[in-house]
């Protein structure tokens, strides 16, 4: 196994931070310092030698019509509108989405947090165009085929005739617009409202909060920290 798919592996940090610290001459294998592309064996001995960095956490709310990062034209991202520097958005939700982004300058949360391997929980709240048929709980629940691909299973609760909460272990590209569609479904309104045990809660559009003591202790245990 390569050295810095090792280090991310053991959540030392992320594959690209693994190469930043190897060129800094802070990994060592058997007492000598790691090169870019070593590999290890079981038998080897890894040191990692840096300082603790006290990393930041937040809990935002973006509004519909931002971009999450990479904006085209006129559009506005995230980083734009947020005043606090140095955090990226881990994971994204689409232009017309809104709701709850987890901001951070913890770069090893992200391969956790995002690949559904770890099928941790996302929970959504839908309003669709028209009322929901009487089996769409079930059709939800039991996998949704959105174009050669079928959806996990989930668990959906139906708040009203045309409005319903989603929870999530994966996240396809617009799959909760997908999976509507593919039940004749128009979802007109989608909000993030949970990731973990982090909840949107009473922020308004815009607004943040810093995500610490107790909540992020149970955040991180939860994605393996």
């Amino acid at each position: 196994m390569r050295i810095n798919k090792y280090l991310a592996a053991q959540k030392y940090c992320t594959r690209r931070g693994a190469d930043e610290l190897i060129q800094k001459g802070r990994v060592l294998i058997n007492g000598k310092p790691a090169v870019l592309g070593d590999k290890i064996k079981e038998k080897d001995v890894v040191e990692v030698k840096w300082r603790q960095t006290k990393y930041r956490y937040f809990a935002y709310n973006k509004p519909r019509g931002v971009i999450t990062h990479s904006p085209q034209g006129e559009e506005k991202e995230i980083a734009e509108i947020i005043p606090v520097q140095g955090v990226f958005p881990v994971g994204r939700l689409d232009k017309d989405s809104y709701g709850l982004i987890i901001l951070t300058d913890d770069g090893r949360i992200t391969d956790p947090l995002l690949n559904p391997e770890y099928a941790h929980e996302k929970e959504y709240e839908v309003v669709t165009l028209d009322k929901l048929p009487s089996n769409f709980k079930r059709r939800m629940e039991g996998g949704v085929d959105i174009g050669g691909y079928t959806t996990k299973p989930c668990v959906v609760t139906v708040l009203g005739s045309k409005k319903f909460s989603i929870v999530l272990t994966e996240g396809k590209k617009h799959q909760i617009r997908r999976m509507c569609g593919a039940l004749g479904q128009s979802a007109i309104m989608l909000q993030r409202k949970r990731i973990l045990n982090i909840k949107l809660g009473g922020l308004k559009p815009c607004e943040y909060r810093p995500i610490e003591g107790a909540e992020l202790d149970a955040f991180l245990k939860g994605l393996g920290f």
